[in-house]
């Protein structure tokens, strides 16, 4: 794949680094040296528990999707860590490919199925929006929770150690895993190194992190169940790739180990997503934040678009939406439900607004970075890169509840940040994208409809894998 016509300015230059003085506040700690003893931090300790079955906040399709058959497959992560006060944030990408050639593919493989791309990813993009990168073309270490959000892997067990294959608690992780990660709703740990192949950005040679979380908004109402974020129709795979917001907010308390320097943190704003299919988009753009000035309470923004194909034809469409978690409540613009439109650069500037029965939202967002090129898997060329992120976007959202002419009325949310990750991927980008994703009454009514798919397999061993 040329990274050049798919990601603008792939190859950024090095920016100064922020001042790495963080105020010993509520959320987060100073960053210091790895090597500093333990017990002279006043930091709070992240609190490991087991994954409960029963955990509330839990979203539809949770788990690992792979149902063990030769299609083309991959399944993606995203976990994000934000410290306000040290401005950084720390984004935390998983993959794996084609899981049904574990050990790589023979020339036999190749003669069945034709030529795949396999194996097994782990990215950060982390302070400064510097990268770590390490790859194994095997998935044969990789492991997850067909109903939870629960996976983990292991590049490089420790001698004389087999590597886990389920949820094991922090000190038996670190007994058998040198390098490597396992992931929960509540709890992630891990170590990896760079592994050489990402010289095109600024990048460091070693990670390691554990912290602990608590959900604070998953994809819904706080009372309610919570939502499929595409509809009940990603529980089939003719749209796909499917995607997921697995936690829209938590709060996590732990540390991270950036190249042998250490942040603290506690209550840190933190996000989890996922997405699976045959392969990525073809074209998207992306928005997340969790970190705002001018509100109250907790409030955490998602939004996105893409063009992806329908089906085994030629078809594609270009689903977009907006989310928004406010003091405790829901705000869902989708196609289904009203009309989502985008007015995106190449790189540097987002805009989207939405509308549906009660409220009115416009949200934009800009970067004077250069952004940082991140890998995604791709049904071409495996994991290469593909799109371009920074966590140092400036955003402006407002939201207004709907008059019966259609106007504003009442403004319900008027916040900003400068801490909002902002991402354009595929391509080409060549030139800007506008558009305006609104759906005719049928598909309304089709997608809309509100159906509890797991609801219809209420003995868990015929649940399709990952809801």
């Amino acid at each position: 794949m040329n990274v050049a016509a798919v990601v603008p300015g792939a190859r950024p230059v090095p920016h100064a680094p922020r001042p790495r003085w963080c105020p010993r506040a509520r959320r987060s700690l100073c960053p210091r040296a790895a090597a500093e003893p333990a017990a002279s931090s006043t930091a709070a300790a992240p609190v490991y528990a087991p994954t409960s079955r029963d955990r509330p906040l839990r979203t539809p399709h949770s788990g690992y999707h792979y149902d063990g058959t030769p299609r083309p497959f991959f399944e993606g992560w995203y976990f994000k860590v934000s410290i306000p006060e040290c401005r950084q944030s720390f984004c935390f990408m998983y993959s794996v490919e084609n899981p049904l050639f574990r050990d790589g593919m023979s020339a036999l493989d190749r003669a069945v199925h034709g030529s795949r791309f396999t194996g097994v990813g782990a990215q950060i993009l982390g302070a400064d929006d510097k990268y770590i990168c390490q790859f194994s073309e095997k998935s044969n270490n990789f492991w997850g929770s067909r109903h939870e959000l629960i996976l983990g892997n292991t590049f490089v067990p420790n001698k004389d150690s087999t590597p886990p294959e389920r949820e094991v608690p922090p000190q038996e992780f670190y007994n058998r895993v040198l390098e490597g990660y396992q992931a929960t709703p509540t709890w992630h740990q891990g170590s990896i190194r760079d592994d050489g192949r990402s010289n095109y950005v600024p990048n460091v040679q070693t990670a390691r992190w554990e912290y602990s979380t608590r959900p604070v908004y998953g994809w819904g109402d706080v009372t309610s169940k919570q939502k499929s974020t595409a509809g009940w129709l990603a529980a089939f795979p003719f749209f796909e790739p499917h995607w997921q917001i697995c936690m829209a907010s938590g709060l996590s308390t732990g540390w991270i180990e950036w190249d042998g320097e250490r942040f603290e943190f506690e209550n840190a704003p933190s996000y989890s997503e996922k997405n699976w299919g045959g392969g990525f988009p073809r074209k998207w753009y992306w928005i997340q934040c969790n970190v705002f000035s001018g509100a109250s309470g907790e409030v955490a923004l998602t939004a996105a678009g893409g063009l992806r194909k329908i089906g085994l034809g030629d078809t594609y469409e270009s689903p977009s939406l907006i989310g928004i978690h406010h003091e405790g409540k829901f705000y869902e613009f989708v196609p289904w439900t009203g009309t989502v439109s985008w007015d995106i650069a190449p790189w540097g500037h987002w805009r989207m607004t939405g509308e549906n029965k009660n409220h009115l939202v416009e949200i934009e967002a800009t970067t004077n970075e250069p952004g940082t090129a991140l890998r995604a898997p791709t049904m071409e060329s495996g994991l290469v890169p593909a799109c371009k992120d920074t966590c140092y976007g400036d955003l402006k959202v407002q939201m207004w509840e709907k008059r019966d002419d259609g106007s504003k009325g009442k403004m319900i949310l008027d916040a900003t940040s400068n801490m909002a990750a902002v991402e354009v991927g595929g391509g080409p980008w060549f030139n800007g994208w506008k558009g305006t994703t609104a759906s005719n009454e049928l598909v309304n009514n089709i997608v809309g409809t509100q159906i509890d798919v797991e609801s219809l397999f209420p003995i868990p061993i015929l649940k399709p894998p990952g809801l």
